[in-house]
């Protein structure tokens, strides 16, 4: 991986509202979502799109949960990793495809939004090492990941917005799990040292 100049990781915290926002955009990164779409059920998701989802998410900042990391080049946000303990991501858990291997506790990075012009450029990678360092720090000892793996090599950005299977497995992580033919279920055992 080429180095990038002036990246940074920070966790996602009410100091760093303003920079999701920016990174977001006024659609809320994916078409409203604002990253609820792994916490809630379909129907409330739908119906509360675009600005109740904003609010659902600003309240989860707002109440010192750090749900995910940012990634800044220069001191621009530029990319987002939603990560935190598996229960918080009810979506998961009503799963078929995407249900519990075990009953280890794991840490899940379900996201990725990385900013239009730095995409290509492997902030994804980096975010996601980014992401294992946190879960390490807060004591995790399983992250896992449910990446898509085109069946031809290529998947357009708004359909690979959980990340690449080939991205997970450059960081260190390995398919524990496969129920659909794209959606293998990846995982990183945090050694101590």
């Amino acid at each position: 991986m080429p180095e990038i100049s002036g990246l940074e990781f920070h966790q996602s915290t009410p100091e760093r509202w303003v920079d999701l926002e920016k990174l977001f955009g006024q659609h809320g990164a994916s078409g409203g979502c604002w990253c609820m779409w792994w916490r809630l059920p379909r129907s409330e998701f739908m119906q509360q799109r675009g600005e109740g989802n904003k609010k659902a998410f600003k309240k989860i900042v707002d109440s010192g949960k750090v749900p995910g990391i940012l990634a800044y080049v220069e001191g621009q946000p530029v990319g987002w990793c939603a990560v935190a303990p598996r229960e918080t991501f009810s979506k998961l858990e009503r799963s078929r495809i995407l249900k519990r291997v075990d009953d280890k506790p794991v840490w899940s990075v379900v996201c990725f939004f990385i900013a239009k012009k730095s995409r290509r450029e492997g902030i994804s990678e980096r975010l996601l090492k980014a992401a294992v360092d946190y879960v390490k720090k807060q004591g995790g000892k399983i992250v896992e990941g449910y990446p898509v793996e085109p069946k031809k090599g290529w998947t357009p950005d708004p359909f690979a917005y959980t990340g690449l299977a080939s991205a997970f497995r450059k960081v260190g992580f390995a398919e524990v799990i496969r129920r659909s033919e794209t959606r293998p279920i990846m995982r990183y055992m945090i050694r101590e040292h």
